[in-house]
């Protein structure tokens, strides 16, 4: 389980610079930016916040976001 100290300050990459990019913590395997929406996976308690990572799954809806992520 990732930490609440940790999802309070983390902020999504691609938009931290020009918006606040704020996350949304979903269902314990994702966090959801709400501004771009660009979707992170947390694989083995570990937030992949990496731009193309986030990217891969931009399109997919939130509900079909599988749960948990795949290794990759």
């Amino acid at each position: 389980m990732v930490s609440q100290e940790l999802i309070e300050i983390l902020r999504c990459p691609a938009c931290v610079r020009e918006t606040e990019g704020l996350l949304e913590y979903y269902k314990e395997s994702w966090f959801i930016c709400q501004d771009c929406g660009r979707k992170y996976p947390i694989r083995e308690d570990i937030p992949v916040m990496l731009i193309d990572e986030g990217d891969k799954w931009v399109e997919t809806a939130k509900e079909d976001l599988p749960i948990p992520p795949p290794e990759k």
